[in-house]
């Protein structure tokens, strides 16, 4: 304890200051405890959580990409059906046509399944790599952790990634929304994963 007069050191509980002789009584000033090995104490650094505008850019950069190997994937199976329609006539029936619109059917269906297959891989193998992050989210600074701060595996990110089929279909994309007023800016499918998106400065 220190006198809070001429700055003495006190022992605890004396009445007053042997150097200047004031009263020690709620004027005394407690030492700071330093830390072990004399190092100071330091502040936790401050967390910045990544809000639903910068999450919304980034989403779309993501898009961009992906629109790539799912464009390119789309040409190939296009062409692939395209080789395998015969283009004669069989007398009654237009087996062209009928053809056509079936291997349609089942090239949309394709499509949605490579797509979806695409993005599971991308999102989930990003944000569980060092990058700790997608090419979108890494341009603004943006970065996919655990509740502790830590990197998430693979498993907790596909849990992530299919957490978000909740918060765009069975809630009409309002489990995105929440990122823009919860306490930690999570997402539905960040509550459901235990995940938080941060933010570099």
């Amino acid at each position: 304890m220190f006198c809070s007069r001429c700055g003495t050191a006190v022992a605890e509980g004396a009445a007053f200051c042997s150097t200047c002789g004031a009263s020690m009584a709620g004027t005394g000033i407690i030492a700071p405890v330093p830390a072990p090995g004399g190092a100071r104490p330091t502040a936790s650094p401050a967390v910045h959580y990544a809000g639903f505008w910068l999450r919304f850019v980034a989403l779309i950069i993501d898009g961009l990409i992906l629109a790539i190997p799912i464009g390119i994937a789309a040409i190939i199976i296009a062409i692939a059906i395209g080789l395998s329609i015969p283009f004669g006539r069989v007398p009654g029936e237009d087996l062209r046509d009928a053809l056509r619109g079936g291997l349609g059917f089942g090239f949309i269906s394709l499509i949605a399944v490579v797509a979806f297959g695409v993005n599971w891989f991308y999102y989930a193998l990003c944000e569980s790599s060092t990058w700790q992050a997608t090419p979108g989210k890494m341009a603004l600074g943006l970065y996919v952790t655990d509740m502790a701060g830590n990197r998430i595996g693979f498993g907790q990110a596909t849990g992530r990634f299919f957490g978000k089929l909740v918060s765009k279909y069975l809630t009409v994309y309002i489990g995105f929304i929440m990122a823009g007023f919860t306490a930690k800016k999570q997402a539905l499918h960040d509550i459901l994963a235990g995940c938080l998106v941060r933010r570099k400065l």
